[in-house]
Protein backbone atom coordinates (compact mmCIF):
# COMPACT_ATOMS: atom_id res chain seq x y z
CA UNK A 1 0.00 0.00 0.00
CA UNK A 2 1.72 3.30 -0.91
CA UNK A 3 2.09 5.81 1.51
CA UNK A 4 1.32 9.25 0.29
CA UNK A 5 3.22 11.74 2.65
CA UNK A 6 5.14 13.12 0.73
CA UNK A 7 4.62 11.64 -2.87
CA UNK A 8 6.75 13.51 -4.71
CA UNK A 9 4.83 15.05 -7.16
CA UNK A 10 2.80 17.19 -4.28
CA UNK A 11 4.47 20.67 -4.57
CA UNK A 12 6.57 20.45 -7.75
CA UNK A 13 7.36 23.75 -9.03
CA UNK A 14 5.03 25.17 -11.72
CA UNK A 15 6.24 25.84 -15.08
CA UNK A 16 4.52 28.63 -16.67
CA UNK A 17 5.82 31.95 -15.12
CA UNK A 18 2.44 33.77 -14.47
CA UNK A 19 1.28 30.90 -12.21
CA UNK A 20 5.02 30.76 -10.53
CA UNK A 21 4.71 34.23 -9.44
CA UNK A 22 0.91 33.72 -7.59
CA UNK A 23 1.07 32.72 -4.23
CA UNK A 24 1.34 28.80 -4.12
CA UNK A 25 -1.79 27.10 -2.89
CA UNK A 26 -2.18 22.99 -2.83
CA UNK A 27 -5.67 21.30 -3.12
CA UNK A 28 -5.47 17.96 -1.41
CA UNK A 29 -8.54 16.21 0.98
CA UNK A 30 -12.55 16.14 0.30
CA UNK A 31 -13.71 18.81 -2.04
CA UNK A 32 -17.57 17.60 -1.85
CA UNK A 33 -19.61 19.24 -4.82
CA UNK A 34 -22.42 21.41 -3.77
CA UNK A 35 -25.57 20.55 -5.27
CA UNK A 36 -27.66 23.07 -6.32
CA UNK A 37 -31.48 23.18 -3.78
CA UNK A 38 -34.26 24.32 -5.60
CA UNK A 39 -37.58 25.01 -4.40
CA UNK A 40 -40.79 23.36 -5.43
CA UNK A 41 -41.32 26.30 -8.03
CA UNK A 42 -38.24 25.03 -9.35
CA UNK A 43 -35.70 28.26 -7.97
CA UNK A 44 -32.54 28.25 -6.35
CA UNK A 45 -33.37 28.34 -2.49
CA UNK A 46 -30.73 30.45 -1.41
CA UNK A 47 -31.52 30.07 2.25
CA UNK A 48 -31.19 26.17 1.90
CA UNK A 49 -27.86 26.68 -0.13
CA UNK A 50 -26.25 27.98 2.69
CA UNK A 51 -27.57 25.54 5.28
CA UNK A 52 -25.51 23.12 2.45
CA UNK A 53 -22.47 24.75 2.36
CA UNK A 54 -22.26 25.13 6.23
CA UNK A 55 -22.86 21.28 6.58
CA UNK A 56 -19.46 20.97 4.28
CA UNK A 57 -17.48 23.05 6.26
CA UNK A 58 -18.97 22.37 9.58
CA UNK A 59 -18.58 18.24 8.03
CA UNK A 60 -14.07 19.49 7.89
CA UNK A 61 -14.28 19.47 3.77
CA UNK A 62 -10.83 20.97 2.91
CA UNK A 63 -12.70 22.69 0.04
CA UNK A 64 -15.87 22.52 -1.99
CA UNK A 65 -16.77 22.73 -5.80
CA UNK A 66 -19.41 24.69 -7.51
CA UNK A 67 -21.25 24.09 -10.20
CA UNK A 68 -19.85 20.63 -10.69
CA UNK A 69 -22.12 17.91 -13.01
CA UNK A 70 -23.77 16.92 -9.13
CA UNK A 71 -25.04 20.18 -8.85
CA UNK A 72 -26.95 20.32 -12.35
CA UNK A 73 -24.90 23.18 -14.05
CA UNK A 74 -25.92 22.18 -17.10
CA UNK A 75 -29.32 23.13 -15.89
CA UNK A 76 -28.28 26.59 -14.33
CA UNK A 77 -28.83 29.67 -15.96
CA UNK A 78 -25.52 32.16 -16.23
CA UNK A 79 -27.93 34.24 -13.82
CA UNK A 80 -28.21 31.43 -11.37
CA UNK A 81 -24.79 30.79 -11.33
CA UNK A 82 -23.45 33.94 -10.82
CA UNK A 83 -25.94 34.53 -7.97
CA UNK A 84 -24.96 30.67 -6.60
CA UNK A 85 -21.26 31.32 -6.51
CA UNK A 86 -21.70 34.80 -4.81
CA UNK A 87 -23.92 32.74 -1.96
CA UNK A 88 -20.97 30.25 -1.99
CA UNK A 89 -17.86 32.78 -1.74
CA UNK A 90 -19.74 35.01 0.95
CA UNK A 91 -20.44 31.60 2.98
CA UNK A 92 -17.24 30.26 2.72
CA UNK A 93 -15.46 33.39 3.45
CA UNK A 94 -12.02 32.24 1.93
CA UNK A 95 -12.35 29.45 4.63
CA UNK A 96 -11.18 26.90 2.17
CA UNK A 97 -10.21 26.92 -1.42
CA UNK A 98 -13.28 26.89 -3.48
CA UNK A 99 -12.73 24.95 -7.15
CA UNK A 100 -15.32 26.79 -9.52
CA UNK A 101 -17.28 24.81 -12.13
CA UNK A 102 -16.84 25.48 -15.86
CA UNK A 103 -17.50 22.92 -17.50
CA UNK A 104 -19.49 23.97 -21.40
CA UNK A 105 -19.36 22.90 -24.57
CA UNK A 106 -17.25 25.74 -26.18
CA UNK A 107 -13.91 27.27 -24.99
CA UNK A 108 -16.02 30.73 -25.28
CA UNK A 109 -18.67 29.50 -22.82
CA UNK A 110 -15.98 28.25 -20.44
CA UNK A 111 -14.32 31.20 -20.55
CA UNK A 112 -17.59 33.16 -19.93
CA UNK A 113 -17.68 30.70 -16.98
CA UNK A 114 -14.21 31.46 -15.72
CA UNK A 115 -14.68 35.44 -15.91
CA UNK A 116 -17.79 35.35 -13.93
CA UNK A 117 -16.06 33.01 -11.01
CA UNK A 118 -13.07 35.58 -10.78
CA UNK A 119 -15.83 37.99 -9.93
CA UNK A 120 -15.61 36.12 -6.56
CA UNK A 121 -12.13 35.83 -6.19
CA UNK A 122 -12.15 32.00 -7.03
CA UNK A 123 -9.24 31.25 -9.63
CA UNK A 124 -9.39 27.28 -9.65
CA UNK A 125 -11.52 25.84 -12.50
CA UNK A 126 -13.06 22.30 -13.28
CA UNK A 127 -12.98 22.24 -16.81
CA UNK A 128 -14.56 18.61 -18.08
CA UNK A 129 -12.70 17.12 -21.65
CA UNK A 130 -16.08 17.99 -23.45
CA UNK A 131 -17.83 15.12 -24.96
CA UNK A 132 -18.61 16.98 -27.83
CA UNK A 133 -14.87 17.08 -29.02
CA UNK A 134 -15.06 13.45 -29.06
CA UNK A 135 -11.14 11.19 -29.20
CA UNK A 136 -10.00 14.20 -31.25
CA UNK A 137 -6.89 15.11 -29.09
CA UNK A 138 -5.75 18.13 -31.67
CA UNK A 139 -9.41 19.34 -30.57
CA UNK A 140 -9.02 19.08 -26.99
CA UNK A 141 -5.47 20.88 -27.10
CA UNK A 142 -6.86 24.00 -29.02
CA UNK A 143 -9.83 23.91 -26.52
CA UNK A 144 -8.14 23.81 -23.22
CA UNK A 145 -4.77 26.07 -24.96
CA UNK A 146 -7.97 28.80 -25.71
CA UNK A 147 -9.07 28.82 -22.15
CA UNK A 148 -5.96 29.28 -20.83
CA UNK A 149 -4.88 32.25 -23.00
CA UNK A 150 -8.07 33.81 -22.09
CA UNK A 151 -7.69 33.59 -18.12
CA UNK A 152 -4.38 34.01 -17.40
CA UNK A 153 -3.47 33.44 -13.63
CA UNK A 154 -6.07 30.13 -13.38
CA UNK A 155 -5.23 27.00 -12.38
CA UNK A 156 -6.91 24.42 -14.29
CA UNK A 157 -8.23 20.76 -12.93
CA UNK A 158 -9.24 18.84 -15.65
CA UNK A 159 -11.98 16.40 -15.57
CA UNK A 160 -12.10 13.38 -17.50
CA UNK A 161 -15.68 11.90 -16.77
CA UNK A 162 -16.59 9.08 -18.88
CA UNK A 163 -19.09 8.86 -21.87
CA UNK A 164 -21.67 10.09 -22.20
CA UNK A 165 -21.03 12.72 -19.48
CA UNK A 166 -17.51 13.88 -21.16
CA UNK A 167 -15.10 12.79 -23.54
CA UNK A 168 -13.50 9.84 -21.20
CA UNK A 169 -10.17 9.85 -23.17
CA UNK A 170 -7.40 7.63 -21.92
CA UNK A 171 -4.55 8.46 -19.73
CA UNK A 172 -1.84 8.49 -22.73
CA UNK A 173 -3.93 11.40 -23.60
CA UNK A 174 -4.63 13.22 -20.75
CA UNK A 175 -1.38 13.38 -19.77
CA UNK A 176 -0.69 14.91 -22.83
CA UNK A 177 -3.00 17.57 -22.85
CA UNK A 178 -1.53 18.12 -18.66
CA UNK A 179 2.44 18.17 -20.03
CA UNK A 180 1.52 20.79 -22.93
CA UNK A 181 -0.22 23.30 -20.95
CA UNK A 182 1.51 24.62 -17.73
CA UNK A 183 -2.44 26.04 -16.40
CA UNK A 184 -3.78 22.40 -16.13
CA UNK A 185 -2.28 21.78 -12.76
CA UNK A 186 -4.60 19.19 -10.97
CA UNK A 187 -6.56 16.09 -13.13
CA UNK A 188 -10.04 14.48 -11.45
CA UNK A 189 -10.28 11.33 -13.01
CA UNK A 190 -13.26 9.60 -13.10
CA UNK A 191 -13.03 7.20 -16.08
CA UNK A 192 -13.46 3.34 -15.00
CA UNK A 193 -11.36 1.81 -14.12
CA UNK A 194 -10.26 5.04 -12.84
CA UNK A 195 -7.05 3.44 -10.71
CA UNK A 196 -4.90 2.56 -13.47
CA UNK A 197 -5.03 5.77 -15.08
CA UNK A 198 -4.36 7.55 -12.08
CA UNK A 199 -1.03 5.25 -11.70
CA UNK A 200 -0.53 6.29 -15.36
CA UNK A 201 -0.41 9.84 -14.92
CA UNK A 202 1.23 10.07 -11.53
CA UNK A 203 3.95 7.85 -12.93
CA UNK A 204 4.14 10.59 -16.18
CA UNK A 205 6.49 12.70 -13.95
CA UNK A 206 5.20 16.18 -15.18
CA UNK A 207 6.56 18.52 -13.28
CA UNK A 208 3.81 21.15 -12.80
CA UNK A 209 1.18 18.41 -12.20
CA UNK A 210 0.63 18.96 -7.93
CA UNK A 211 -1.84 16.11 -7.95
CA UNK A 212 -4.51 13.58 -9.31
CA UNK A 213 -8.42 13.60 -7.64
CA UNK A 214 -10.58 11.07 -7.52
CA UNK A 215 -14.08 11.33 -8.49
CA UNK A 216 -17.07 8.73 -9.42
CA UNK A 217 -19.05 10.08 -6.26
CA UNK A 218 -15.86 8.11 -3.98
CA UNK A 219 -16.94 4.28 -5.12
CA UNK A 220 -13.32 3.91 -5.82
CA UNK A 221 -11.56 5.96 -3.45
CA UNK A 222 -10.00 3.40 -1.21
CA UNK A 223 -8.34 2.34 -4.26
CA UNK A 224 -7.70 5.85 -5.90
CA UNK A 225 -5.77 6.97 -2.52
CA UNK A 226 -3.62 3.64 -2.25
CA UNK A 227 -2.36 4.84 -6.00
CA UNK A 228 -1.24 8.53 -5.31
CA UNK A 229 -5.11 10.55 -5.43
CA UNK A 230 -4.59 13.15 -3.11
CA UNK A 231 -8.27 13.77 -2.81
CA UNK A 232 -11.23 13.28 -4.04
CA UNK A 233 -14.42 15.35 -4.95
CA UNK A 234 -17.53 13.22 -4.14
CA UNK A 235 -21.12 14.32 -3.44
CA UNK A 236 -21.68 16.42 -0.37
CA UNK A 237 -24.44 14.23 1.62
CA UNK A 238 -21.29 12.21 3.33
CA UNK A 239 -19.04 14.48 3.69
CA UNK A 240 -18.31 14.13 7.40
CA UNK A 241 -17.66 10.23 6.29
CA UNK A 242 -15.28 11.17 3.93
CA UNK A 243 -13.43 13.17 5.89
CA UNK A 244 -12.66 10.75 8.29
CA UNK A 245 -12.03 8.43 5.53
CA UNK A 246 -9.49 10.53 4.22
CA UNK A 247 -7.84 11.34 7.49
CA UNK A 248 -7.58 7.95 8.57
CA UNK A 249 -6.21 6.63 5.48
CA UNK A 250 -3.49 9.59 5.28
CA UNK A 251 -2.41 8.60 9.12
CA UNK A 252 -2.26 5.44 8.44
CA UNK A 253 -5.03 3.87 10.08
CA UNK A 254 -6.05 1.69 6.75
CA UNK A 255 -8.01 -0.50 8.95
CA UNK A 256 -10.14 2.29 9.82
CA UNK A 257 -10.59 4.03 6.53
CA UNK A 258 -11.43 0.56 4.78
CA UNK A 259 -14.00 0.23 7.21
CA UNK A 260 -15.53 3.46 6.72
CA UNK A 261 -15.78 2.66 2.97
CA UNK A 262 -17.52 -0.22 3.71
CA UNK A 263 -19.92 1.54 5.19
CA UNK A 264 -20.71 4.55 2.62
CA UNK A 265 -20.77 1.89 -0.36
CA UNK A 266 -24.60 0.83 0.05
CA UNK A 267 -25.61 4.57 0.00
CA UNK A 268 -23.11 4.89 -3.30
CA UNK A 269 -24.40 2.17 -5.11
CA UNK A 270 -27.60 3.85 -4.90
CA UNK A 271 -26.46 6.95 -5.62
CA UNK A 272 -24.85 5.95 -9.10
CA UNK A 273 -28.73 4.97 -10.33
CA UNK A 274 -30.73 7.89 -8.52
CA UNK A 275 -27.90 10.64 -8.21
CA UNK A 276 -28.79 14.42 -7.49
CA UNK A 277 -32.15 12.71 -5.84
CA UNK A 278 -30.76 10.91 -3.57
CA UNK A 279 -28.22 13.25 -2.53
CA UNK A 280 -30.92 15.91 -1.31
CA UNK A 281 -32.94 13.11 0.03
CA UNK A 282 -30.54 12.04 2.04
CA UNK A 283 -29.55 16.02 3.55
CA UNK A 284 -33.26 15.76 4.27
CA UNK A 285 -33.15 12.79 5.94
CA UNK A 286 -30.27 14.00 7.83
CA UNK A 287 -32.23 17.32 8.59
CA UNK A 288 -30.06 19.23 6.69
CA UNK A 289 -32.58 20.92 4.20
CA UNK A 290 -35.75 19.75 3.23
CA UNK A 291 -35.16 20.46 -0.55
CA UNK A 292 -36.14 17.57 -2.78
CA UNK A 293 -37.00 19.21 -5.95
CA UNK A 294 -34.29 18.34 -9.06
CA UNK A 295 -34.20 20.12 -12.76
CA UNK A 296 -32.08 17.16 -14.15
CA UNK A 297 -34.07 14.06 -15.94
CA UNK A 298 -33.58 11.07 -13.09
CA UNK A 299 -35.44 8.23 -12.59
CA UNK A 300 -38.07 8.30 -9.65
CA UNK A 301 -37.36 7.36 -6.34
CA UNK A 302 -40.56 5.14 -5.12
CA UNK A 303 -41.37 4.11 -1.75
CA UNK A 304 -39.78 1.05 -1.79
CA UNK A 305 -36.59 2.71 -2.90
CA UNK A 306 -37.14 5.35 -0.31
CA UNK A 307 -37.26 2.44 2.59
CA UNK A 308 -34.67 1.09 1.47
CA UNK A 309 -31.99 3.88 1.61
CA UNK A 310 -33.72 4.90 5.18
CA UNK A 311 -32.43 1.40 5.88
CA UNK A 312 -29.38 2.41 4.24
CA UNK A 313 -28.89 5.68 6.64
CA UNK A 314 -29.96 3.59 10.10
CA UNK A 315 -27.28 1.00 9.22
CA UNK A 316 -24.61 3.81 8.85
CA UNK A 317 -25.88 5.85 11.65
CA UNK A 318 -25.14 2.67 14.22
CA UNK A 319 -21.52 2.80 12.99
CA UNK A 320 -21.01 6.33 12.19
CA UNK A 321 -23.21 8.51 14.47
Amino acid sequence: MQDLTGYNHFGAPIANSVLQSRPEIMLQGIFPVIPTLFSDTNHPDLDAQRKVIRFALDAGAHGVVFPGVASEYNFLSAEERGTLLKVLAEEVDKTVPIVGGASAPTAQEVIAAGQQAAQYGIHHLMIMAPKGLGKDLELHRNFFREIAAALPGVEIILQNAPDPVGAGLDATSIASLVRESPAITYVKEETLPSGPAITQLLAGDIPHLKAVFGGGGARYIIDEFDRGARGAMPAVELTDLHVALFEAHTSRDYAKARELYRLSLPLLVSQAIFRMSLTKYVLAKRGITENLHVRAPLPDMDEHTKRDIDQMLDDLQKSFP
